[in-house]
This record gives C-alpha cells, sequence and structure tokens, in this order.
C-alpha cells in the first residue's frame, strides 16, 4: 500500500479519467436515446423501424465487441483514425448505453396518458412540440429510476476501456496490482471503494431528484 500512498495522484487522475468518460457518455447517451425512444414512438415508421433496429442490434451485442469496433475495425476502414483514445472510449459507451437509455425513456413516454398527446395536437402542437413542452417532462419524471440504473451501469462499464489503453480507475489498479502482488486484496479493496463512493453519489442524486419531483406532482 505504501506504493499507492506515495503515488496517490495516480489514483486520482485514473478515477478523473472515469467520472470524464461517465459524465461525457452519460450526457451524449441521455440525449441520443432521448432521440431514439422519440423516434420509436413517433409517427414516420422508417424512422420507428430505423430506432427498433439499433436498439435490437446494440442490446444483443457485448460491449466489448462495441470497443473492438471502436478502436480496431473502425480504424481499418478508415474511421476514427486519429481520435483520442479518450473520444474512442467515449463513443463506444455512448453507442452502447444509448441503446439501454432508449427503452428507459421509451417506457416512460409509455406512462403518460394517451389523452396527455391527443389534448396537447388538439390544440395545434405538431409531434415535436407535444413532445417536448407535454410528453418527456412527464415521461423523465417517471423514468428517474430506471434511468438512474443505466447510468450507474455505464459507471461500471467504463472499466471496459482499461483493455484498450485508457488508464481509467480499472487499468491503474491492474498498474498497482501487477507491481504489488502481496497488497493485490487491499488494492482491489482501494479501488472498489473508489467504485463504490461513484455509485453511491449517483443513486443518492436520482433518489433526491426523484422524491423533489414526486413532491412536485
Amino acid at each position: 500500500m505504501d506504493d499507492i500512498f506515495s503515488r496517490f495522484d495516480l489514483v486520482l487522475r485514473a478515477f478523473w479519467l472515469t467520472i470524464q468518460l461517465l459524465v461525457i457518455s452519460g450526457i451524449i447517451s441521455t440525449v441520443f436515446g432521448t432521440v431514439l425512444a422519440a423516434m420509436r414512438v413517433g409517427p414516420v415508421s422508417v424512422l420507428s423501424k430505423l430506432g427498433a433496429l439499433y436498439v435490437s442490434l446494440v442490446r444483443n451485442t457485448p460491449l466489448l465487441v462495441v470497443f473492438i469496433f471502436v478502436f480496431v475495425a473502425a480504424p481499418t476502414l478508415g474511421w476514427f483514425v486519429e481520435t483520442p483514445f479518450l473520444l474512442k472510449g467515449t463513443i463506444a459507451l455512448t453507442v452502447y448505453t444509448s441503446a439501454f437509455v432508449c427503452e428507459a425513456i421509451r417506457a416512460g413516454i409509455n406512462s403518460v396518458a394517451l389523452g396527455q398527446a391527443e389534448a396537447a395536437r388538439a390544440i395545434g402542437l405538431t409531434f415535436t412540440g407535444t413532445m417536448r413542452e407535454v410528453i418527456l417532462p412527464q415521461a423523465f419524471r417517471a423514468t428517474v429510476p430506471p434511468l438512474a440504473s443505466v447510468l450507474i451501469a455505464l459507471a461500471k462499464n467504463t472499466s471496459v476501456a482499461a483493455a484498450f489503453g485508457l488508464m481509467e480507475a480499472t487499468g491503474r489498479m491492474r498498474f498497482f496490482t501487477n507491481n504489488n502482488a502481496d497488497d493485490r486484496p487491499l488494492i482491489f479493496l482501494t479501488f472498489a471503494l473508489g467504485y463504490i463512493i461513484i455509485v453511491e453519489t449517483m443513486s443518492f442524486g436520482a433518489a433526491t431528484l426523484e422524491r423533489r419531483w414526486r413532491v412536485a406532482k
């Protein structure tokens, strides 16, 4: 453990990279997942089918395969050749997580009474306006618990990036365990504690948001 304490700045940098992957991928996944959910419930058949196809393909593909495509296969096709590793990791996590965000938000949309949409259309709102002004604000309230679960899973999924050269928390843990074989259990516990802090912070934030929105109803 002396090695960790003497180089604790490396631990902090590793978790900072994990948080960067989590926050950037989480924000983009939420936006893209919302667009996919709108496509799936929208009136345009082609867009609905494209959204369903994307979700079906991605949800049935292991995250590791998505990373391999972004880091290995895509550059051979001329894509992401000069892209920094952090951005590649963000792309892989976003592609994967967006499908799960889509389904969480779609479930929230379906929980909104159909009469809400009909009333909005009756006063002249377009589909986009109905979604933005009426449906999505209500759907997000119902979506907090499942969406929080998706983002918590994303926090843990960032560890896959360690296999592709990103020295986030898991990658740095492997570095310390390789250099300090006798201290592996304590090193594992140290990094596990870091992940627990991140996940519990997210859980607390989601619970607080859900409680406030419930009171605001």
